[in-house]
């Protein structure tokens, strides 16, 4: 990680060593640091963010990564394509796994899954919370699917992006795609 030129790479490297929630912790650190709730930070916010996580760059990298992720160069850094930069790319297979996942899930094929496609597809009713009698099927379903939805934009449905970026988040903290693959087949019963 020290050796590494690339500050993006620096950055994601030093997340991943938090464990398999450092970019997730990180994203939701960045969504506590969004006084203004914009969805996006300024460069002076971005730095003292990433200073305040205890990831310590470089001088003149945060600006670079910064610059990287503002993509349209509008001076603020959109929180969904800061993380969509920081995952490390996916191969093919993961790739091809995830979308075998989602088309099995949307039964209906209509490009979104909704508490409909779940229905038969997801077992709500070994969920704890059902076991329990404090949350019927739908409202596992709808937290299930909440899990998956996009953290701005919670509509109960869920797009194949949407699914790609969750399990992209996933797939960060598994270095063997044979084993991701093997993962994702016990898990959806592909």
């Amino acid at each position: 990680m020290e050796k590494c030129d690339d500050p993006m790479a620096k950055l994601r490297a030093r997340c991943l060593a938090r464990g398999a929630a450092g970019i997730k912790g990180l994203a939701r650190f960045f969504r506590i640091m969004d006084d203004n709730k914009s969805k996006s930070l300024e460069l002076e916010e971005f730095l003292k963010g990433l200073s305040d996580a205890g990831v310590q760059l470089e001088s003149g990298e945060g600006q670079k990564i910064f610059s990287l992720c503002d993509k349209d160069g509008s001076g603020t850094l959109n929180l969904d394509e800061f993380l969509e930069a920081l995952r490390p790319p996916m191969s093919s297979a993961r790739k091809q796994i995830i979308g075998d996942a989602f088309h099995k899930l949307d039964k209906t094929r209509d490009g979104v899954v909704t508490v409909e496609d779940l229905q038969g597809v997801y077992n709500g009713r070994a969920h704890p919370k059902y076991r329990s009698g404090e949350w019927t099927e739908e409202q596992v379903f709808r937290s299930f699917l909440d899990s998956l939805d996009s953290p701005e934009d919670k509509d109960g449905k869920v797009t194949a992006e949407e699914f790609l970026n969750y399990y992209s988040g996933v797939s960060a903290s598994i270095d063997d795609d044979d084993y991701f693959v093997a993962m994702m087949k016990s898990s959806w019963k592909l």
